[in-house]
């Protein structure tokens, strides 16, 4: 009994995060697509209860929600893993060794592809474009480009965030791509 009401208190708190983020959108005009954005950016992928809630505050149907949220990749609909990793696969990146990058990636975390590992630590995507080409092959670690890239210096990171760095250290010039002039 006490496992039903603590699911039901975190499904309140769930629908709750999901009509604040819906509401506290940025833009006068609400759409399906913007309301969806919005729970993800929020809470990192898009549970159910989201759709419903979109669904009722656009006036359609959940199907009609669902036929949006799942044309576009990007979106995920399971919460994801602790830290997020982001191999760039654009044209510039993949001739400077992204494609090695991220099979060795693949077999350091033990994934054959794109997906959460198994114990919930590392997110692995494909990005098409980090808008980095110079620094190529690039990466994204908890939304943190670094640039030139190796396997080795890959893993060093991947494991530093392991032992609880909040951040990876990516302050040494040779691969850390700063925007600011």
């Amino acid at each position: 009994m006490q496992e039903t009401v603590a699911m039901s208190a975190n499904s309140d708190t769930l629908r709750q995060l999901v009509q604040q983020a819906i509401a506290e959108q940025p833009s006068a005009t609400v759409t399906v697509l913007s309301s969806l954005l919005s729970v993800q950016d929020a809470l990192g992928y898009i549970p159910k209860v989201a759709l419903e809630e979109v669904a009722t505050r656009s006036g359609t149907s959940v199907n009609d929600v669902w036929g949006v949220a799942s044309f576009y990749p990007n979106f995920r609909f399971v919460p994801p893993a602790r830290h997020s990793v982001e191999v760039c696969w654009g044209p510039t990146c993949h001739i400077l060794g992204a494609q090695q990058l991220f099979q060795g990636l693949m077999g350091h975390l033990g994934l054959e592809g794109e997906g959460d590992t198994a114990d919930g630590e590392f997110t692995l995507k494909l990005n098409t474009c980090l808008g980095s080409c110079p620094h190529g092959p690039v990466v994204s670690l908890e939304h943190q480009l670094a640039g030139h890239m190796t396997i080795d210096q890959l893993k060093a990171h991947l494991e530093e965030l392991q032992v609880g760095a909040a951040q990876p250290k990516l302050n040494d010039a040779s691969h850390r791509w700063d925007p600011s002039p």
